[in-house]
Parts: C-alpha cells; structure tokens; sequence
C-alpha cells in the first residue's frame, strides 16, 4: 500500500517536531538551577531526583513526550518511518533556535555549519524518496 505525505501529515510532523523542541527545552529548564550540582553519593542523587521532580518543567516535558509519542504514532500509522524521519528534522533548526534566543546559548559558527550539512543531507535523502515514487 502506497502511503502518501499529506497537507495534514506535514502539519503532523512540524507539530511533532515543535513538540520535541518544546520537550527538550522543557528538560533543560528542569535543571537549570542544578547546573553546579554534583552527585557523589546516593544521597545526592536522590537530592537531585527531588529537585527535578518538583519541577513544572520537568512534568511539562514528559507531558509533551506523551503527546508527542501519540502524534508519532498517528504519523506512522499513514506514512512510511523512512520518508516520516526525513521531513521530521525541523528539530535540528528549532532546538538550536530555542536554546539560542529563549536559553541565551551561544552556538558556534561551526555547529550552525554543521546544521546546514545535517540539513543538506535530509533534502538530498528526501530527493531520494521522491525519485523511488517517481519510479514505481
């Protein structure tokens, strides 16, 4: 059965990808007030454990994995996992966006290169899957 990418399913997957940036940013502010905490003891780590858990963040993050992984479900359930994975990469520019204007992170010259490259690499597969339709 030939499985189409749909308006809908784009939609999905952009949504998806919003969300695991959202989950990834979540997880990160889970432990911002952590960042000088150092486990060397099962004391410490369950320390640790209890700050992350009172934590609105952490909830909002494992929340949105939940959805995300529903979302993720739905989307494979219509399409192909090699053609989902390839347009899924909005990730790879929006993690490093949030983290930039929202975290105040500094990203290099070179690892936005190599964002560029990762992304350059995702047109080219996905050129692939559109020349195997083409041929079938």
């Amino acid at each position: 059965m030939k499985k189409n990418l749909t308006l809908k399913i784009l939609f999905l997957l952009i949504f998806s990808d919003i969300l695991e940036t959202f989950t990834h940013y979540c997880f990160k502010r889970s432990v911002i007030g952590e960042i000088n905490f150092q486990i060397t003891s099962l004391s410490d780590c369950l320390a640790f454990a209890q700050s992350a858990l009172a934590s609105p963040f952490l909830w909002a993050a494992l929340l949105s994995i939940l959805l995300t992984f529903i979302i993720w479900s739905s989307i494979l359930s219509r399409i192909d996992l090699s053609v989902a994975v390839l347009v899924a990469s909005f990730s790879y520019i929006f993690v490093p966006l949030v983290a930039l204007i929202f975290l105040h992170e500094k990203i290099s010259f070179l690892r936005w290169g190599g964002i560029l490259f990762i992304l350059m690499g995702v047109i080219l597969a996905s050129l692939s899957t559109k020349e195997k339709a083409i041929k079938q």
